[in-house]
């Protein structure tokens, strides 16, 4: 596992022959907003909507890229409903099992570029890293990188 730049990420891809893979997660809430609309005067519009909307959706990405080949997408959504026992979010094993899959789609070695989530860090996680270390490498990107952004966006190249 490694711990270094992106740069030292891109050479180590290049020398592997590997896809380098950036992941990264968003999540929404499934509440409808409350929101003002315009209407005719002295008739307040009404929007219905079913249901109390309640729960949450997740995705996570990873955006693949190897010379030669077409880029690809994987992902893998997780919806929550607030029962009992139902995790709220990714878990390690969701990742790990996400990492698995690209590999399965992509058929080759992976350099993996994600944030410092405390999911990512897991000491499961770490062991499969260790245990995967023949066909995948993973990078984190720093917390807070200014030199890595212009006007809060990745800059490349």
């Amino acid at each position: 596992m490694a711990q270094g730049g992106l740069a030292r990420g891109k050479g180590t891809a290049a020398v592997r022959g590997a896809w380098v893979v950036f992941e990264d997660e968003a999540s929404q809430s499934l509440r409808p907003p409350r929101a003002r609309t315009w209407g005719r005067r002295g008739h307040t519009p009404v929007v219905r909507v079913r249901g109390r909307g309640s729960g949450r959706i997740s995705m996570a990405g990873m955006s693949c890229y190897r010379t030669g080949q077409r880029s690809r997408l994987i992902y893998r959504s997780r919806l929550h409903r607030g029962r009992r026992g139902e995790p709220k979010g990714f878990t390690w094993r969701d990742y790990r099992d996400l990492i698995v899959r690209a590999r399965i789609q992509l058929g080759g070695p992976v350099v993996l570029v994600w944030d410092n989530l405390a999911a990512h860090k897991m000491p499961q996680l770490k062991a499969f890293f260790e245990a995967s270390a023949d066909w995948l490498t993973v990078f984190y990107l720093p917390s807070y990188a200014p030199d890595l952004t212009a006007r809060g966006h990745l800059v490349t190249g």
